[in-house]
């Protein structure tokens, strides 16, 4: 009787009706693991790259390169972390947009991370961000509204940490839980950080750890040790504010970007991809290893160099808590990456691991060391 009862009020919450929605509400809130609702989890659940890139081409081909003098950054112009537009001599107002689906149980730090993700895009451009919309898709007959409420409050306590107001948002029904922001943001027009501006002899900074798309998964899975979930979730919420504002007034940064769902392999392709080029142009420039100008570009990653998460190597080599977006990621990139033998297996896919809420990847002048202690005096290692 008790597992028909289960299996009814189950069924009950798959019917889009006012029984469905009194299903929903009679689930106890606490016992909610959102990541169950799921099929991906956080920038892990985005389109694949190589079917991102096919539509977006298509896209730019019907369009056609953009005329407006004002749009400094956006489809057609080039591929930037967010769209730049001047509106005067002294502003130019950032726009981005981010949403996914929970990289974590608890609503109110998937709230969190959603909205230090989105946030990120707008840090990313050397912008200040100013005020941001909700995006939400819920299944509200499968989960009652308190684990919404829960959701919409976490993402508004970090904007608060932010100083970023939220000021409204739209909602739709959905099989599964997403959340996100649009942010929008001003910036001197001249200040603008490009993420293809790098310039010969300049060194890479990054001012997260990687692996949170395997520890995602692993925690997922039941296999995350609880120091390192600590440490995952830390590192999710932790917002890229204050490395954008230590790198703003300590270095000369010539290009950046933040590293998420494509992971850092992939990010650091997009700084090493020409700026304002038509997309065939461009793909075979890129795939030649050339920049705007026709002269060699390329980067160079010690691997031992990269900042790890508590656990991602050793449960990189288990399949089972590698998603498929950070496998995607690295079949991307092969093409245009060297590997030295050293470099194992596992380090390759941590390399291209499909992160969420990553961290800046800057290019500076010089050996970056006096960015880095700046990071560290910050309170950021």
């Amino acid at each position: 009787d008790h597992a028909a009862k289960v299996l009814a009020k189950t069924v009950l919450r798959l019917m889009p009706d006012a029984q469905a929605d009194e299903a929903a509400e009679e689930v106890d809130p606490e016992s909610v693991k959102l990541t169950r609702f799921t099929h991906g989890m956080g920038c892990a659940c985005k389109l694949r790259p190589q079917v991102l890139e096919r539509v977006l081409d298509e896209l730019r081909a019907v369009s056609g390169p953009m005329v407006d003098p004002n749009v400094l950054a956006g489809l057609g112009k080039s591929n930037e972390d967010a769209c730049v537009y001047k509106v005067s001599e002294e502003i130019a107002i950032v726009g981005t947009l981010d949403f996914f689906t929970p990289i974590v149980d608890e609503p109110e730090v998937f709230g969190g991370i959603a909205a230090s993700n989105a946030l990120s895009d707008v840090y990313a451009m050397g912008a200040k961000p100013i005020f941001a919309m909700n995006i939400v898709g819920f299944p509200s007959n499968r989960l009652p509204s308190s684990v919404l409420a829960r959701i919409l409050k976490g993402g508004q306590e970090k904007c608060a940490e932010a100083q970023v107001p939220i000021l409204g948002g739209h909602t739709v029904e959905d099989l599964e839980p997403k959340y996100g922001l649009a942010v929008i943001g001003v910036v001197h027009p001249k200040k603008v950080w490009r993420n293809n501006a790098l310039k010969v002899g300049d060194s890479l900074v990054l001012t997260k750890p990687i692996g949170t798309g395997i520890l995602g998964t692993a925690q997922k899975r039941g296999l995350l040790e609880a120091g390192a979930k600590k440490q995952l979730q830390e590192t999710l919420l932790q917002l890229n504010k204050t490395a954008a504002e230590v790198a703003q007034a300590d270095s000369e940064v010539h290009a950046a970007t933040d590293v998420t769902g494509f992971g850092l392999l992939g990010h650091l392709k997009e700084m090493l991809t020409p700026e304002d080029v038509e997309p065939a142009a461009k793909k075979a420039k890129h795939e030649n290893g050339h920049n705007g100008a026709g002269s060699q570009l390329t980067a160079v990653i010690t691997a031992k160099a990269v900042p790890l998460l508590q656990q991602a190597k050793e449960l990189a080599v288990d399949d089972q808590c590698v998603p498929g977006g950070s496998l995607n990621n690295l079949k991307l990139v092969e093409a245009t990456t060297c590997f030295k033998e050293g470099v194992s297996k596992e380090m390759r896919i941590l390399l291209a691991d499909a992160q969420t809420s990553g961290g800046l990847l800057l290019a500076v002048g010089g050996d970056g060391s006096k960015l880095v202690a700046a990071l560290h005096k910050a309170g950021l290692t």
